[in-house]
């Protein structure tokens, strides 16, 4: 009866340590994705490719088929 208890206990231990340090690698992922799709953005024009066309629909919340060239403008502005 005590050993699922502890198990469970244990396992609940184990994700609050590995939720911490992924929390940590995942800011530097996001901030490298970050560097990686504005260099794009500067680099090219409508349309870009798929990966670049959903970051970019994340950060301006638009659908990416909504996006435009204006609406990179203000992004590549504001970064």
């Amino acid at each position: 009866m005590g050993h699922r208890s502890e198990r469970l206990r244990m396992r609940s231990e184990d994700a609050i340590d590995t939720k911490i340090v992924n929390t940590k690698l995942k800011t530097k992922e996001r901030a490298r994705r970050d560097g990686r799709m504005l260099a794009t953005l500067r680099s090219g024009s409508l349309p870009f490719t798929p990966d670049v066309m959903s970051w970019l629909s994340v950060k301006l919340e638009k659908k990416s088929s909504r996006v435009t060239e204006e609406d990179v403008k203000s992004l590549l502005a504001s970064a």
